[in-house]
């Protein structure tokens, strides 16, 4: 099975039960990944081979694959096969979007939730298809500056909208868990284009309606 076949059959059966926990002891899902996995449990003391640990190789190889699907799926794809024709010129707000990323400097998780907005220019998208754009580019390895500017940029160009918003709020691991250790700071990103930006009227609508 190829690489990208492997993703597309774990993020198209993505609950733990069914997927990510091993079935027999013998059963191997990606013998590079597990193998890269065990070596890494040793270089750090610990003994691949005890109970607790044993199938953690599978179990790592079938996550890292989930959490990285992003790669393999196109925001374009998930837009062109949802966008209606309507007449409708007020502003769309879909708040609370929940994701969860990896920070590309230490492969540790960043979480939180997105505000996405638009001004429809004749065509609305399904809502749900909003939040899969948003997971698109969540699940690979990321910075959270891109993530919010590669998930405006997309709504963008592939709705064809007046305007789209985007901002994020999110804590970081890598913040909270080592480093610094700040585990109450909190990151707020934003991203906007067409009449987002260029009118601070429009900004302001955008930004009263996802204040909490």
């Amino acid at each position: 099975m190829t690489e990208k076949a492997k993703r597309s059959n774990v993020l198209a059966h993505s609950h733990y039960a069914a997927s990510f926990e091993p079935e027999p002891d013998e059963e191997v899902y990606d013998a590079r990944k597990e193998s890269l996995v065990r070596d890494m449990l040793a270089e750090i003391g610990e003994d691949p081979g005890r109970e607790g640990l044993r199938r953690t190789p599978l179990r790592v190889a079938k996550a890292m694959d989930f959490l990285t699907s992003g790669y393999d799926l196109s925001a374009e794809d998930i837009i062109k096969g949802a966008v209606f024709e309507e007449d409708v010129k007020e502003m769309v707000v879909i708040r609370d979007i929940e994701f969860y990323s990896m920070c590309e400097h230490h492969m540790l998780p960043f979480f939180g939730h997105a505000h996405v907005g638009y001004l429809p220019n004749g065509k609305v998208v399904g809502l749900s298809k909003v939040a899969r754009v948003v997971d698109v580019f969540a699940r690979r390895l990321q910075v959270q500056e891109r993530l919010t500017n590669q998930v405006a940029a997309a709504l963008m160009e592939h709705l064809g909208a007046h305007g789209v918003a985007v901002v994020m709020e999110a804590s970081h691991t890598c913040m909270m868990m080592r480093g610094v250790q700040k585990q109450r700071s909190t990151t707020v990103t934003s991203a906007m284009r067409g009449a987002f930006d260029e009118d601070p009227r429009t900004r302001a609508e955008f930004m009263s309606f996802i204040k909490t």
